[in-house]
Order: C-alpha cells, then sequence, then structure tokens
C-alpha cells in the first residue's frame, strides 16, 4: 500500500513531534518548541510540511524549507523522518516524491539535506537519489564532571585586562535601548564568517528579533556577550532543552577585529561556569568540521567529538527528472 501524503495541520504536531522523538531520542524535542519555529520563520522564504498516512495512521514527515543565512530562490532543504516502526514500507520514498512534485513549479537546482553519518539507512536513501557530501559538522559533548575550570585560571581576567567586560543577555536587555540592533550586527558578522556550503546571506532583522525574544529555550543569564565600552563585540550562548537536563551551545563567536585576543575562550568559560551553576550535567554543541579555531577550543575545553552530521547536496541539472525519481529503498522507510 503507497502511503497517503497530505499537508500537515497544527493539530498533527503532538504526533509529529512523538515521531521525532523516537527517531532521535537524543534530541527530544516538544510541541511549544516546534510551534516556536514555525511561528517565526522569515514569511519570504518558502516552507511546507507533509505528513504521511498507512490505514489512517501517520507515520512520517517531510518537509522542504529555504536556508535565510544561505538563500538561493531555486535551492531547498529537504529532510524526511519515518517512525522506526514503520520503516521499509516506502514511507520515505513516498513523502521524498511528494516535496519533488511540490518543489516543481520553483525549477529547483539544488537539494540540500542533513545526516548523521551512523544513520546507514539514510545515507543510502540519499546516496541512491544522487545526494554527495559537502561538509561536515561535529557533534560535540562535555560531560560537566569533566570540566576542569582550574586549567584555564586567568583567562577571563586576561580578556578583561584588554578592557572588554562580560554580561548577559538579561542585564543589557534591561539597560541597552539599542540593545537588539547591537546583538544582531554581532551576530550577522559572526554568521556571514561560519562555514557553510554556499555564500552567506543577510538575516531578516525583525525575524531573528523575534525568534530570539520568545524562544522558549532561552536562557538569559546564560547569554553573554563580550562589550568593548559600549561596543558589542562576541556572544556565546546557552539554550535549554525543554525536556530533559542537558543544555545546547548556540553561536559563540567574535567580530573580527577582536579574534585572537582569547575571547571566545572567556566566553566559553563564562557560559560553561553557568552551565555548572545550573546543574546541568552535559552540554552539547555543533562546530563545522572546518572550522579548525572553535575545534581547538572546545577539545581543550574536554569536549568529546560524537558522531558527525553530514551535509549533502543534489545537483539537480545532474540528477534524473522528477517523473524518473527511483523509487524508496525498503531500508529507508
Amino acid at each position: 500500500m503507497r502511503p497517503l501524503i497530505r499537508p500537515a495541520t497544527p493539530d498533527d504536531y503532538p504526533v509529529l513531534v512523538a515521531i521525532g522523538n523516537r527517531a532521535f531520542p537524543e534530541y527530544p524535542d516538544t510541541v511549544d518548541e516546534w510551534r516556536h519555529w514555525d511561528d517565526h520563520r522569515n514569511p519570504k522564504l518558502r516552507f511546507q510540511r507533509f505528513v504521511a498516512e498507512l490505514d489512517g495512521q501517520i507515520v512520517g514527515f517531510g518537509e522542504h524549507s529555504q536556508d535565510e543565512g544561505m538563500y538561493h530562490p531555486r535551492k531547498f532543504s529537504v529532510e524526511i523522518t519515518v517512525d522506526p516502526d514503520q520503516r521499509r514500507r516506502g514511507v520515505g520514498g513516498a513523502l521524498y516524491d511528494h516535496i519533488a512534485r511540490a518543489l516543481a513549479d520553483a525549477d529547483p537546482i539544488a537539494y540540500w539535506t542533513n545526516i548523521r553519518e551512523d544513520h546507514a539507512a539514510g545515507l543510502r536513501f540519499a546516496a541512491a537519489r544522487g545526494f554527495r557530501e559537502v561538509m561536515r559538522n561535529w557533534e560535540n559533548h562535555l560531560r560537566m564532571a569533566d570540566y576542569a575550570p582550574e586549567r584555564f585560571a586567568g583567562a577571563v581576567e586576561k580578556a578583561e585586562a584588554t578592557g572588554i567586560a562580560f554580561r548577559t543577555f538579561g542585564e543589557l536587555r534591561a539597560s541597552d535601548p539599542d540593545f537588539f540592533r547591537k546583538l544582531f550586527a554581532v551576530q550577522e558578522e559572526i554568521s556571514q564568517d561560519a562555514p557553510q556550503p554556499d555564500p552567506a546571506t543577510p538575516l531578516d532583522f525583525e525575524t531573528w528579533r523575534g525568534r530570539t525574544v520568545n524562544n522558549p529555550n532561552l536562557i538569559p543569564d546564560g547569554y553573554f556577550i563580550a562589550c568593548d565600552g559600549d561596543r558589542y563585540v562576541g556572544i556565546s550562548t546557552l539554550f535549554s532543552s525543554q525536556t530533559e537536563n542537558f543544555l545546547y551551545t548556540g553561536w559563540t563567536g567574535v567580530l573580527r577585529a577582536y579574534r585572537r585576543r582569547g575571547i571566545a575562550l572567556a566566553l566559553k568559560l563564562k557560559a560553561l561556569d553557568h552551565a555548572r551553576s545550573l546543574g546541568a550535567p552535559l552540554v552539547k554543541t555543533w562546530n563545522a568540521s572546518t572550522n579548525v579555531g572553535m575545534l581547538a577550543i572546545n577539545a581543550d575545553l574536554g569536549f568529546q567529538k560524537q558522531p558527525a552530521w553530514i551535509i549533502h547536496v543534489l545537483d539537480l541539472a545532474a540528477a534524473e527528472p522528477v517523473a524518473a525519481a527511483q523509487p524508496a529503498l525498503a531500508a529507508a522507510g
């Protein structure tokens, strides 16, 4: 039986979140988190989510989107998740083919997808459709029991001695009327310099502001900002998990003119000290395999590499047309 594919609705959130959590138990989400991200997408970017049903039961979902940070009108991210108990039934292939047809009017030239290196079925699924690897992001974990801040004694004070002050999101939002514009300027510059597979494109201020202010995982006292006088020059951010006791690191970065002065390390130390004060047993982060500087800092702090997430691209100019798409691999869904 071929799955029925239909557009997702808000009523589907609980089932879709549950499927996502069964497929990726290491990254548990909540309905509130999904609603937040969906409610704060850039409205100028194309996005749609579909669900797959078998015998009236939702068994998987897929979505296409565009990346604001490397926007191209004819390039799309494609992500597919199938309930682990419902794989090998053609669900993944049906979702992929439906998404390809839904995007046909955009005349796409490329699809992106992101697959963890130990997810063999997903890798086979992508390879069968012509996707190729273009970039890796290492997942890194620091167990706070292994964190030894005494090894870095004086690092924060050294940065402060150069005139840098370390403040928090909560402090500065309350005291600086230009807070969001100044923070956005930092985010823009470090985003432009972050390793990624396509050229960086500008972010939208209002979208970023709404996404930041309303983020249910924001920890205002765990979001550190390096300041040179009134100028914001770097950030390191912690975010909570709604269902588990670990924390995520968001961005850590410093403006170009302030790099190689120990500010990034000091920011990381401030964030990790805060994580320890909260009693978090684990901090997770991700770094591009080419981001040698940040990988070195994290390794020195004690972060341990986990399986990498591999960004793949399908060059549609070299691929078969949608009408000739191959059937789903049994092993992939």
